[in-house]
């Protein structure tokens, strides 16, 4: 297909690779380009979603770690940095930061004299149910364009990337 009848900016891109570097196979950025393109795009739209609930995309992933748990909707501090893939001091600060906005709260743990556990706050909870109904939403309007069988095959090949 010749370079003026794509729209694509992925196939504009390995084709101007292609003549600078004519002997390196470039198939794989026919891939991991538009799925770099469609992250930036989901992050945007995502954090879009998360303001309109109030919320930063940080905040909304440790709310979230929180609501999915069963009642009373509480982790210890090292759960929340498994569960969001953060270093313990940046969990800190992001409990810090929900404590002061009424999101969370410290309690001491029953089970560990020294440690805490930080459990949902109902508004924590409204805005974290808000944001997820809005995202999801969002998310089933943006793959709108692929059948339910498509998006089930890429869920299937994305798996294995990840």
């Amino acid at each position: 297909m010749p370079a003026d009848a794509r729209d694509d900016e992925v196939d504009l891109l390995i084709d101007a690779w292609s003549r600078r570097l004519p002997d390196l196979d470039l198939t794989p950025l026919d891939v991991m380009s538009r799925l770099r393109r469609a992250a930036n795009r989901l992050a945007k739209l995502r954090a879009e979603v998360f303001r309109g609930a109030g919320l930063a995309a940080w905040e909304f992933d440790v709310l979230a770690a929180l609501r999915r748990e069963e009642p009373p909707h509480e982790l210890t501090p090292m759960q929340l940095v498994g569960a969001t893939m953060i270093g313990s001091a940046a969990m800190t600060h992001r409990i810090d930061k929900l404590v002061e906005r009424g999101l969370v709260e410290r309690r001491p743990n029953p089970r560990d004299g020294r440690g805490v556990l930080v459990r949902l706050c109902p508004e924590g909870s409204a805005r974290a149910d808000a944001a997820m109904t809005a995202l999801a939403l969002r998310e089933a309007e943006e793959l709108r364009g692929l059948s339910r069988e498509d998006q089930g095959t890429l869920a299937r090949l994305l798996r294995v990337l990840a």
